[in-house]
C-alpha cells in the first residue's frame, strides 16, 4: 500500500510539472509510434496521405468518433483498442488541461495585477482610497465612456476591483522600473497620483514626470508644503489640495456651499463644470460676445479663462480671448460641437 501510494504520489507530482514542452514532444511520441504501428498492422488508409492519419487522429483522441476512418484489420484493430484510443485520450486530455491552465493563469495575472497592460494615451491612477478611488473610476468611466482606457496601479494587496472596465497592475513601489513599466507610464496621457501618504504621492509625481514629461500629473496633496514643493521641481503637474476645512468655512459663512460645489463638480447629474480650448485658429474675441454665443447657443456660462498658468474667474465682459485660452464653463453636459462663430 505504501509503495502504490508513494508511485501515485510520484505520478500526480509529474503532472504538475508539465510544461509545453513534455506535451509537444508526447504529441509527437505519440503521433510517430501510432503511424509505425498501423503501417505494420497494414492499414494503409489510415497512414496516407499524412493529412488522413492526423485526421483519424484527432477524431480518434478526441472520442469525436464519426465513424468514416477506422481500422480494417485484425492487427490494426488491436493497435487501436490498446494504443491509440486510450494514450489518443490521455494526451488529448493533458493537452486541453494544459491550455485551460495556461488560459486561467493569464486570467489570474491579469487580475492580481501581475500581467503588463498593453494600451496608450491612457488614464493611469496611482494609489487606493477604497470608495473614493472607486468613485474617481466611475467619474472617469462616466465622462470618459469609450475614449480613453483607464489603468488602476496600486500597492495593496487586492485584486482588480473592476475587472470588466479597467486594466490593473500592482506593485511595491511606484517608483519601481519594471511594474510602472507593466502600468505603462510612458505612454500615458493623464497620471492621477492619490495616495493616503504625501510623501508617497510626492515621490511617485517625481518618478512619472521623469518618464513621461508630456504627460497631464495631477497629484492630490493633504499638505501644502509638498504641494508647493512639488511645482517648483515639476511646473508643469497640476497639485489638487486638500480643501475639505476651507469648504467647511465657506458653508459656515454661505449655507449651500457645499452643495453648490458637490453640485458643480458631479459628472452625473445636474450641471457641471467642464474646459475647453478656444481653438487656435479662431479669432480674436472678448468674453462679451463669447458668453452671449455659448449661451444662446450652447446653453453653457462662460465663468473663468486660463491663460499660461494664470485662471481668472469672472472676467470683465471686455476682457480679450486670444486663441489657445483654455475655457472654464458651466453645462448640463460636455459640449463636443462648440460653434465659434459669433
Amino acid at each position: 500500500m505504501t509503495k502504490w501510494y508513494m508511485v501515485r504520489r510520484w505520478i500526480t507530482s509529474q503532472f504538475q510539472h508539465l510544461s509545453g514542452k513534455h506535451v509537444a514532444v508526447a504529441v509527437l511520441a505519440y503521433a510517430s509510434l501510432s503511424w509505425v504501428l498501423l503501417k505494420a498492422a497494414g492499414e494503409q488508409e489510415l497512414t496516407t496521405p499524412i493529412v488522413d492519419f492526423v485526421y483519424y487522429l484527432i477524431v480518434t483522441a478526441s472520442t469525436v468518433g464519426y465513424g468514416d476512418m477506422s481500422p480494417q484489420t485484425d492487427a490494426g484493430k488491436w493497435v487501436a483498442a490498446l494504443f491509440v484510443i486510450p494514450c489518443g485520450l490521455g494526451i488529448f486530455a493533458i493537452g486541453v488541461g494544459r491550455l485551460a491552465g495556461i488560459a486561467i493563469q493569464f486570467w489570474r495575472k491579469g487580475l492580481t495585477g501581475k500581467r503588463s497592460v498593453d494600451v496608450s494615451d491612457h488614464i493611469l491612477i496611482l494609489g487606493w482610497n477604497e470608495s473614493r478611488t472607486l468613485h474617481l473610476i466611475d467619474m472617469l468611466l462616466h465622462e470618459e465612456k469609450n475614449k480613453r482606457p483607464i489603468v488602476l496601479c496600486v500597492r495593496v494587496d487586492i485584486e482588480n476591483p473592476l475587472p470588466k472596465d479597467i486594466d490593473f497592475v500592482r506593485t511595491t513601489s511606484f517608483t519601481d522600473e519594471t511594474a510602472m513599466a507593466r502600468a505603462g507610464v510612458k505612454d500615458a496621457s493623464c497620471i492621477i497620483i492619490d495616495n493616503p501618504e504625501d510623501d508617497i504621492t510626492f515621490a511617485a509625481a517625481l518618478f512619472c514626470a521623469s518618464k513621461n514629461p508630456d504627460a497631464h500629473i495631477l497629484a492630490y496633496f493633504q499638505d501644502e508644503v509638498l504641494s508647493n514643493l512639488l511645482k517648483t521641481h515639476c511646473p508643469k503637474a497640476e497639485c489638487i489640495p486638500s480643501v475639505s476645512v476651507e469648504m467647511m468655512a465657506k458653508s459656515a459663512l454661505d449655507p449651500g456651499s457645499s452643495e453648490l460645489h458637490h453640485e458643480l463638480l458631479n459628472t452625473r447629474k445636474g450641471m457641471t463644470q467642464y474646459a475647453v480650448s478656444y481653438p487656435a485658429d479662431a479669432k480674436y474675441t472678448t468674453v462679451n460676445a463669447l458668453f452671449l454665443s455659448m449661451k444662446e447657443k450652447h446653453d453653457a456660462t462662460l465663468i473663468g479663462i486660463r491663460r499660461d498658468s494664470n485662471v481668472q474667474l469672472n472676467p470683465p465682459l471686455d476682457a480679450e480671448v486670444i486663441p489657445n485660452d483654455l475655457l472654464f464653463y458651466i453645462a448640463d453636459e460636455r459640449v463636443t460641437d462648440f460653434s465659434w462663430e459669433h
